[in-house]
């Protein structure tokens, strides 16, 4: 026996799979809005893709507006983004450039590093540690 599923198998866990994922993505924000937006806000916050509200942590915007320049404030819409790829077992990216230099500037990712068509790969332990540094303000979307 090869240890494989045979091939009608397949197609049924990954459509379980989708399914899952799916609810996952649920808690993804739907909106993604600027920082100097959010700064402004009373309580800041933006829908999910499930319809929820999830409010931003203030003092983690207050570190950001702190470490970053203001013309980047404006630009840097949040929450951040690392995407999963289920085809790329250990690594994750960002595909939005402004999040890539806030991330530089503010020490998380080295200054050599840059997008390569579109997308800026590092290593899942590096997203996740970065998700755990700024909580509200990093969301990891799983595909």
């Amino acid at each position: 026996m090869s240890g494989r599923l045979p091939d009608s198998d397949d197609s049924g866990l990954m459509s379980w799979m989708r399914v899952e994922i799916g609810k996952i993505n649920k808690e993804i924000v739907a909106e993604r809005k600027p920082l100097s937006q959010l700064l402004g806000e009373e309580i800041p916050s933006s829908k999910t893709k499930g319809g929820k509200e999830h409010l931003f942590d203030k003092e983690i915007l207050g570190l950001l507006e702190e470490g970053l320049p203001e013309e980047l404030h404006g630009r840097l819409r949040l929450p951040i983004l690392f995407f999963l790829d289920n085809r790329v077992e250990d690594s994750c990216f960002l595909n939005d450039e402004n999040a890539v230099k806030a991330l530089q500037i503010m020490g998380e990712i080295s200054k050599s590093r840059s997008l390569n068509k579109g997308r800026l790969w590092v290593g899942k332990s590096i997203g996740y540690s970065i998700m755990r540094k700024y909580p509200t303000a990093v969301q990891i979307v799983m595909g």
